[in-house]
C-alpha cells in the first residue's frame, strides 16, 4: 500500500447498532496493522447518528471486542452524535451552492413511480446496489417552492443534485485505489457519482447521511488512508464528488475483500453466530480470529 509523505492516519468507524462480526474484525485488524507498519496513527470513530438504533451498551461492546483482539487506538474517540451542528453547517454550505434540494417522496411513492414507468416499457435506472434512482420530481423547484415544501407537514430529506454538483467540480474525477475493486481494479479509478443518482445527505430524523458525515470526518481527522470493505467500493464515487465540492483532501482508498456467510452473502450484525463476542465465548483466542480473517 502506498504511504503518503505525512504521517499516515487510518481509522476504523463502526456503528453501535449491533455486535461486531468477523468482517469488522478483518477491517479493524487491517487498519490497525497498516497504521503500525507505516508508523502511523490508528483512530476509532463511532458512527452513531442513528439514535434510534445505536445504543451505549453496543458501543461498549465495540471497545470490549477490539480490546480483546489486542488493538489499541488513539484517544479521544470521535462520536458523530457529538458533532451534529457541524454536519448541519456543511449542509448549509451545499445549499448555498445550489447543489441540494428537499425531497418528500416516500419509498412507496418511489416504488409506484418506478413500477408505472416500467409498466410502460421504460427501463428505470438503478444504482450499483440495485436500488432504483430517485425520480427527482422536486429537483427544479424554485426557492419559494422549496421553502413551502420545507414548511409543510411532510417529512423531507435533502438530496444532492448530482448533475449540478458534477458540473461544478474539475474533471477528471478519480480516486487512488490501493486495494482492489470487485473485478480486481486498482490504481487510478474513474469515479461515476451519476450512477448513484441524487443521494440523501440529510433527513428530518437524521441531520447527516453516511455519505456526508464520512467525508467530513475523514477530512477533519486527517485520515490519509481509508481501508474498508469492498461493499463500499462504488460509494467512493459519491465521496470523491463531495470532497471536490467541499475542497477536502483526497485520501488513498483500499477496499478489502468481504467475509461471506454460508449463504454466500456478506455478514451482517444480525448474524450472531459470526460475532466476535460469540467466538470469544466459545473459547477462541485473538490469534484464532486473525487466522480466520487474514
Amino acid at each position: 500500500m502506498t504511504i503518503s509523505p505525512e504521517q499516515p492516519v487510518f481509522r476504523f468507524a463502526p456503528s453501535p447498532n449491533g455486535l461486531l462480526h468477523l468482517g469488522h474484525a478483518l477491517s479493524a485488524i487491517l487498519n490497525h496493522d497498516m497504521a503500525a507498519s507505516a508508523n502511523g496513527r490508528f483512530l476509532l470513530r463511532i458512527e452513531d447518528i442513528d439514535r434510534t438504533r445505536c445504543r451505549p451498551e453496543l458501543e461498549q461492546a465495540i471497545f470490549d471486542d477490539l480490546g480483546w483482539l489486542g488493538l489499541s487506538w488513539q484517544h479521544p474517540v470521535r462520536r458523530q452524535s457529538e458533532h451534529l451542528d457541524l454536519y448541519t453547517e456543511i449542509l448549509r454550505r451545499l445549499r448555498a451552492m445550489g447543489v441540494v434540494y428537499p425531497s418528500i417522496m416516500t419509498r412507496g411513492e418511489i416504488r409506484a413511480a418506478v413500477a408505472a414507468a416500467e409498466a410502460e416499457g421504460s427501463a428505470w435506472p438503478r444504482d450499483p446496489d440495485g436500488t432504483p434512482l430517485y425520480p427527482g420530481r422536486e429537483r427544479d423547484l424554485s426557492l419559494g417552492e422549496q421553502a413551502a415544501l420545507i414548511a409543510g407537514d411532510r417529512p423531507f430529506a435533502w438530496r444532492l443534485d448530482v448533475a449540478k454538483a458534477i458540473d461544478l467540480v474539475p474533471r477528471p474525477l478519480t480516486w487512488q485505489e490501493a486495494g482492489a475493486g470487485p473485478a480486481g481494479e486498482t490504481g487510478q479509478i474513474p469515479a461515476d457519482p451519476a450512477s448513484w443518482g441524487d443521494v440523501i445527505l440529510s433527513r428530518s430524523d437524521a441531520p447527516s447521511s453516511y455519505h456526508l458525515s464520512v467525508v467530513v470526518d475523514d477530512a477533519l481527522q486527517g485520515v490519509t488512508h481509508v481501508v474498508r470493505g469492498r461493499d463500499l467500493y462504488h460509494a467512493t464515487s459519491v465521496h470523491r464528488l463531495l470532497q471536490r465540492l467541499l475542497d477536502l483532501p483526497e485520501p488513498v482508498y483500499h477496499h478489502h475483500r468481504l467475509i461471506l456467510g454460508p449463504d454466500g452473502r456478506k455478514l451482517s450484525k444480525s448474524s450472531k453466530d459470526t460475532g466476535i463476542a460469540a467466538f470469544r465465548a466459545a473459547g477462541k483466542t485473538p490469534a484464532d480470529i486473525r487466522e480466520m480473517v487474514l
